[in-house]
């Protein structure tokens, strides 16, 4: 499953409901203010066994470098690409 996150305004208790349940089968893409969420709960994704992805533009948009070593940058073709390869996809 594709997990998408387009806020930055969960409370701590609220996202990790939605992490637990994400396997290592899927994936998670952050993106619009969702781009936010790996700086402000660093502790909780490193949790994470899915792989993580950040859209690029989104994190150019706000100033951010994301050098994190469990969130990966991605273009929109990318993000394209994992929309085709995980399905179905869940959008909070």
């Amino acid at each position: 499953m594709l997990y998408t996150f387009s806020q930055a305004d969960y409370s701590e208790a609220e996202l990790q409901r939605y992490l637990s349940a994400i396997t290592a089968q899927d994936a998670v893409v952050f993106w619009q203010d969702g781009v936010l969420l790996p700086f402000k709960y660093a502790a909780l994704l490193s949790q994470l066994d899915a792989a993580c992805y950040a859209l690029e533009i989104d994190l150019q948009a706000r100033n951010l470098v994301c050098n994190m070593e469990k969130v990966r940058s991605i273009s929109l073709q990318d993000f394209v690409a994992l929309s085709e390869r995980y399905f179905p996809q869940l959008a909070l």
